[in-house]
């Protein structure tokens, strides 16, 4: 069975249980927006622009340029908004692509409106129609406000197949956030059996610089519950249980050894910690430890049995 027909398995699988064909990508952007959202970014911070790989292929078709050559044109033409328009004219030029092409194929992914392009495509073409059922889910989902099409859209890599989006921040000051799409026939290429699939990926550094820069970043100071240090370095065994024996009990635990006594004291008080606890081999052989509250200040031998 060729890949062909194994999709169109799938897909008629999926129309015999009512599973809309963008489902996948309408979930993923949902996904991103949630996170945004929960961060404390909102659509006025964040925009994503959402197109499709049939775009091209469709302009490609309509002006009989080479099947072989999609990939390149793809590499070409993602560079919109870094390149200028002569820019990316030349370096299409040079893949073999014809002038009429080369204008056709420049003046579709111009554009920024989906009645706009379903006047160029027509509606009864693949990418049209998945489209403007992803934009409609959009409308159920209530994320309408954060995406808009924009056909330059195509992502450089070579695998994706369908619908594919990019965030970027509306100020433009930042680089992609994170895209993603789908990749029917990625799978193949690693010697496996191509089934349906779509995802994304974020770049948590730029993630990072749009958080600071919007005075979003959280305060996310070290939590330690107890550190655990060891008096003798022969006591590295009985450290490790007892370390296992607090975090089995949720606390949250750090082990410290060849440090010095005083350094530890001033390292549990700059990161907060609720409790030090001293592993010392006369305690250790009585079935105790040595524990420090920080807060109260006071310290008493703790059987091991009894440690919480």
């Amino acid at each position: 069975m060729t890949r062909g027909r194994r999709r169109e398995h799938y897909q008629w699988n999926m129309d015999i249980f009512g599973v809309s064909k963008v489902r996948g990508e309408a979930e993923l952007i949902h996904a991103i927006v949630l996170l945004f959202e929960r961060l404390g970014i909102t659509s006025l911070d964040v925009g994503i622009r959402v197109s499709s790989r049939k775009v091209l292929q469709a302009v490609l078709q309509k002006y009989s340029v080479p099947e072989h050559l999609f990939t390149q044109v793809c590499i070409i033409v993602d560079k919109f908004g870094k390149l200028t328009r002569e820019e990316i004219e030349k370096e299409l030029k040079t893949a073999g692509v014809s002038s009429e092409a080369i204008s056709g194929i420049i003046d579709v992914l111009s554009l920024k409106s989906l009645p706009k392009l379903e006047e160029v495509l027509g509606s009864d073409g693949e990418a049209v129609a998945d489209l403007k059922e992803l934009f409609s889910l959009a409308e159920d989902y209530g994320y309408s406000e954060w995406i808009n099409f924009d056909a330059s859209v195509v992502r450089g890599l070579a695998y994706y197949t369908g619908i594919v989006f990019e965030a970027f921040d509306r100020e433009g000051k930042l680089r992609a956030i994170c895209g993603g799409g789908r990749y029917d026939q990625l799978l193949s290429t690693f010697g496996s059996e191509d089934i349906p699939a779509c995802g994304f990926g974020f770049g948590d550094a730029v993630i990072m610089e749009l958080l600071q820069e919007k005075g979003l970043v959280p305060d996310l100071s070290r939590q330690v519950d107890d550190i655990v240090f060891l008096l003798d370095n022969e006591l590295g065994g009985p450290a490790s249980k007892v370390v296992s024996s607090l975090r089995r009990k949720g606390r949250s635990v750090d082990l410290i050894e060849d440090k010095r006594l005083k350094w530890v004291f001033k390292h549990v008080e700059r990161i907060n910690a609720e409790r030090l606890i001293l592993v010392g081999k006369s305690e250790w052989e009585q079935g105790k430890v040595r524990v420090k509250n920080l807060s109260t200040r006071e310290e008493c031998d703790v059987d091991i049995n009894e440690l919480v």
